[in-house]
């Protein structure tokens, strides 16, 4: 919401402002003309003025708190409605629908009663100093009049005040007509300049050029925590060589993820050194360093448009045929068969059209294609059949044997084909090593193996294998 509706309010703010400011210069000029018009009733006007500023400073501090409260329940509610709409074939599943409708309407009542407050409060502003103006002005014309009687002022010069006094309240009544518009705006404008002025998530000490890297990184005592008092890493050490293949495994929590968001720079350590090729991460421009990295993650995001389309988002200038040269490295080419409509086959939102195999295909191939120095791989834990697997592994072989390569593995055959296992539980690396050589000393890994990776059968793999060479 901050990004549509609170724009647009702000938008609004500015032509109101506009349109005030115009008014309010008009007020200062009959201002003017009343204290030359007559000086005793202007300063009793002037005695009244801050009545009515106090008044209306009462009503700006309620209308910016409920302003504030209603905007942020209907930015609530909006998420409801994304949550309820994205999980619909879960909720139906499971027969929750009428919990989850419990769940939006209790959204929808908050909302609904925070605005009624809203709405109560700033239309109350409106008649409110309207009154107040009202009484006010009685007064004047009163003692103006009374003055007018006694011959202390002429008639005319009564009428004139009176007739401007009217034309100097307008701004005012005409400032409170906008108020509910006014506090939409000023609170909109900061939620839309909290959202512009927000800290970025890494810290930058320099923004040197990156050179081509070679992809050597040192975690140097490393420390890292998303939250304070729940440290995922302490002093973490790790040197992964260039062109090494590293994988990951453990538990779930062990803090295999998040070593791959600090090297990628999606969060800020809090105490240490992480060294690339020899240089401070952090003093390296940012853009340039990430057009060197190469990420795909657990669940690889396609956007909108054609295979081609997302696989040009990391190499904008490669041809059709470039990538129809590197597709066929994988498999033959035979997964781009089962497209449609080849590269031009459009993916859906998502990637919605395709499988989970075919996205995961796509993803690799927009990393083939950008050559990064340093690949990251968060390897997606839904199940695929053999021979998608096997394309999948030819795909990673291709990137694997050009980059510094991190590894978050789930399957056998990736873990296979690291050059070293690193084992992670709580944060710290517990053992490492080769495959063959964590199996021989039966610790923690070979746990891991017996309970998880040993039933990741790969026979059908390689019986496809044999039968695209009898082919």
């Amino acid at each position: 919401s901050r990004i549509t509706s609170d724009t647009n309010d702000f938008g609004q703010l500015v032509v109101i402002v506009t349109d005030v400011a115009s008014q309010f210069i008009q007020a200062i000029i009959l201002g003017v003309v009343l204290f030359r018009t007559d000086l005793k009733l202007s300063l009793m006007l002037m005695a009244f003025l801050p009545v009515i500023f106090g008044i209306a400073s009462v009503f700006r501090n309620l209308a910016r708190k409920v302003t504030k409260r209603g905007m942020k329940a209907m930015s609530d509610v909006n998420a409801a409605i994304k949550e309820t709409i994205s999980g619909i074939s879960i909720a139906k599943n499971f027969r929750q629908e009428e919990s989850i409708f419990r769940s939006f309407d209790e959204s929808n009542q908050q909302s609904y009663d925070v605005n009624v407050q809203r709405g109560f409060v700033l239309s109350l502003v409106f008649p409110t100093l309207n009154a107040l103006g009202g009484i006010f002005t009685a007064i004047l014309i009163y003692v103006g009049g009374l003055s007018a009687a006694q011959g202390i002022v002429t008639v005319g010069a009564w009428y004139l005040f009176i007739m401007s006094l009217d034309q100097f309240f307008f701004p005012v009544l005409n400032l409170s007509a906008f108020w509910a518009q006014i506090q939409s705006g000023l609170s909109a404008a900061e939620r839309a300049f909290a959202l512009i002025d927000a800290d970025p998530n890494v810290v930058q000490t320099d923004k040197r050029d990156v050179p081509p890297l070679k992809g050597h990184i040192h975690f140097d005592d490393i420390h890292f925590r998303y939250v304070d008092n729940e440290p995922i890493l302490a002093h973490f050490n790790l040197i992964i060589q260039p062109g090494e293949t590293l994988a990951f495994v453990g538990h779930t929590g062990a803090g295999k993820s998040s070593i791959a968001k600090l090297i990628a720079r999606f969060y800020e350590f809090q105490q240490g050194r992480l060294l690339v090729d020899g240089l401070d991460i952090r003093t390296f421009d940012l853009a340039q360093y990430r057009r060197q990295l190469g990420i795909v993650s657990q669940v690889p995001f396609l956007f909108s448009g054609t295979v081609a389309d997302n696989i040009r988002y990391a190499a904008p200038k490669v041809s059709d045929a470039e990538m129809l040269e590197m597709a066929r490295k994988i498999g033959d080419g035979e997964w781009l068969e089962t497209l449609p409509n080849g590269i031009e086959t459009e993916v859906g939102e998502r990637g919605a059209r395709l499988s989970m195999g075919q996205r995961q295909l796509v993803a690799l191939m927009r990393v083939l294609m950008q050559k990064p120095a340093i690949f990251i791989l968060d390897e997606a834990t839904a199940s695929i059949d053999p021979f998608t697997e096997w394309q999948i592994q030819q795909a990673l072989n291709l990137i694997l044997k050009n980059s510094t390569s991190i590894l978050i593995a789930h399957r056998l055959s990736t873990v296979k084909a690291a050059d070293r296992i690193v084992v992670m539980e709580k944060g710290a690396i517990i053992e490492e090593g080769n495959h063959e050589g964590l199996l021989a000393k039966s610790g923690h890994y070979a746990t891991l193996y017996n309970t998880y990776f040993r039933h990741q059968s790969l026979a059908y793999v390689e019986k496809a294998k044999e039968l695209i060479g009898d082919d």
